[in-house]
């Protein structure tokens, strides 16, 4: 085990040799500048290691910063190639401030959180900075790859470590499950690895069988098998010079100086709410904005906490106490809002669930069904949400319509997911790629569709448009189907019915051959105004 100092102890040595310091430094108070309504402080280098008086220490070396660059332990990296490929990133970090500004007021929330973790486990505080390369610590981070949160975690590795993922929650979004599942992952690939932090770190991006693989390949070719040497993806060999051009940015006193001030404290606490509460009362017993509530709890994807758990929520340090003390007073019929309700025929489970914004489970529960099977005139409880949903701002649906809702280049088509729609049926209909199609609609391409699901399209050609909305108020495109004849041409049938060979062309990517054949059927998308009678 390395001789490692813990983060507070770091701060408070810095803190006591300051003060000791006072009698020998006569700093120039303009080297010092304060910028008011900014979180931060920008000392001059020349200064930096004597600056007198106890204020001005408490404010600078009461930061998680100090601690947690005294900490970094991964071995440096000398040779040529190394070298070369971090300052490559490096440059880039170096060139951006602004985005490092950006990612590290982000991180505030949870840094110290995710420093404490890797204090307990003793492992490299380097990988506190992991987050940002994988997700510039954004918690509500999705990847085309279907990763997600601050660790850009997918299903499948959730799964196996242990996350729970449901309608209700994510866990590989929440601060305290991702971060635990994260560093467990890190130390089993520490271990498979035998003990080399780079090849642990770059499995952690591609998985453990593209960097086997890339060592048993070597081994054969007598090559040597370290991360460098190593054939691996493109973005792995990417990822852990990120990873390393990180810390040497941070090692610079000019970075601490310039970036945005986390305080070397707790920033949330973990309070016990026993059973499932709406998020908006919850943020309104705390004292604090919604918006707020869902940072610190970005795992719950809806409304409400889940009905099944985790019974909890990261409460600011300084609202800690008010929201227990509201809480204990709040009736537990008043946690959730509950709407009686009376079954009509052909009612479903699966239908009032998703008519009001809930699920299955939660109706269940509320109501100790223990099956599915309704029958017409019973009544129900229904939960739901309290307030408008406009206000759920951070919920998993009104994420995902902001992203719709931003305008990009060509046609906007509203399309309506039928039985048998994939994002490669849909994709292939409107000649746009798979991954484009995902991005417009806050998806991955692996994401499971719903039948009656509104995704957005973004198509070149306005003629390719289907389920669009109609002009002036009436719909006058039509879908035909012609059966090809003998002597029919491609141009032909676009003549006949006015519309382009490439229309064509695009709508039948998937029935056009090399030739025509008769009988053939196509599809055709006809604007009733332009066809005469002829």
């Amino acid at each position: 085990m390395r001789n490692k100092i813990s983060i507070k102890s770091i701060a408070l040595l810095f803190s006591v040799f300051a003060i000791l310091l006072t009698s020998h430094a006569n700093a120039d108070e303009n080297q010092i500048s304060y910028i008011e309504g900014v979180d931060y402080i920008v000392i001059d280098s020349s200064v930096s290691s004597s600056i007198a008086g106890s204020n001005i220490n408490q404010a600078y070396y009461g930061r998680i910063y100090p601690g947690l660059v005294a900490n970094f332990s991964l071995p440096a990296q000398t040779t040529e190639v190394a070298v070369k490929r971090i300052n490559s990133q490096y440059n880039w970090f170096k060139k951006n401030p602004q985005y490092m500004q950006r990612v590290w007021k982000r991180a505030a929330p949870y840094l110290y959180h995710i420093v404490r973790e890797l204090e307990k486990r003793d492992m490299p505080m380097e990988l506190a900075l992991l987050p940002i390369v994988e997700s510039a610590y954004d918690p509500f981070a999705y990847s085309h790859g279907r990763a997600a949160g601050l660790w850009q975690i997918i299903p499948g590795t959730g799964k196996y470590l242990g996350v729970q993922q449901d309608w209700w929650y994510d866990g590989r979004r929440d601060v305290l499950d991702s971060t635990r599942a994260a560093l467990d992952y890190l130390e089993s690939l520490h271990k498979q690895f035998k003990g080399d932090w780079l090849l642990a770190i770059a499995a952690y991006n591609s998985g453990g069988g593209n960097v086997r693989k890339g060592i048993r390949r070597n081994t054969r070719k007598q090559r040597p098998t370290d991360f460098w040497s190593l054939p691996l993806p493109k973005e792995t060999k990417a990822y852990v010079p990120k990873l390393l051009a990180l810390k040497k940015l941070f090692l610079e006193n000019s970075t601490q100086n310039m970036l945005p001030s986390i305080p070397n404290s707790a920033h949330f606490t973990s309070i016990d709410i026993s059973s499932q509460i709406d998020l908006a009362t919850a943020s309104e017993l705390a004292g604090i904005d919604l918006d707020t509530l869902y940072k610190l709890n970005p795992g719950f994807n809806h409304w409400a906490s889940a009905p099944h758990g985790p019974h909890r929520l990261l409460i600011p340090v300084s609202r800690a106490d008010a929201f227990q003390t509201q809480l204990a007073e709040l009736p537990a019929e008043q946690r959730i809002k509950l709407q009686r309700y009376q079954v009509k025929p052909g009612d479903t489970l699966s239908v009032l669930a998703r008519r009001n914004k809930t699920s299955i489970v939660a109706i269940q529960q509320a109501n100790s069904l223990q099956g599915h099977n309704l029958r017409a005139g019973q009544h129900l409880l229904i939960p739901q949400a309290s307030a408008s949903q406009a206000k759920y701002s951070k919920t998993q649906d009104a994420r995902r319509q902001r992203i719709q809702s931003t305008n990009r280049k060509g046609t906007r088509i509203n399309y309506v997911v039928k039985p048998g729609d994939s994002f490669w049926k849909i994709s292939n209909h409107f000649n746009v790629q798979q991954r484009k199609l995902a991005q417009w609609n806050g998806m991955a391409p692996g994401d499971t569709l719903k039948i009656g699901q509104k995704l957005v399209v973004w198509s070149k050609d306005r003629s390719l448009q289907i389920d669009s909305a109609p002009v002036n108020g009436v719909q006058t495109q039509r879908k035909i189907h012609y059966k090809v004849r003998r002597g029919d041409t491609l141009s032909g049938i676009a003549a006949k019915f006015k519309v382009r060979t490439s229309q064509l062309q695009a709508w039948n990517r998937t029935r056009l051959g090399k030739y025509l054949q008769p009988g053939q059927t196509l599809k055709i998308l006809v604007d009733v105004r332009k066809q005469s009678g002829s």
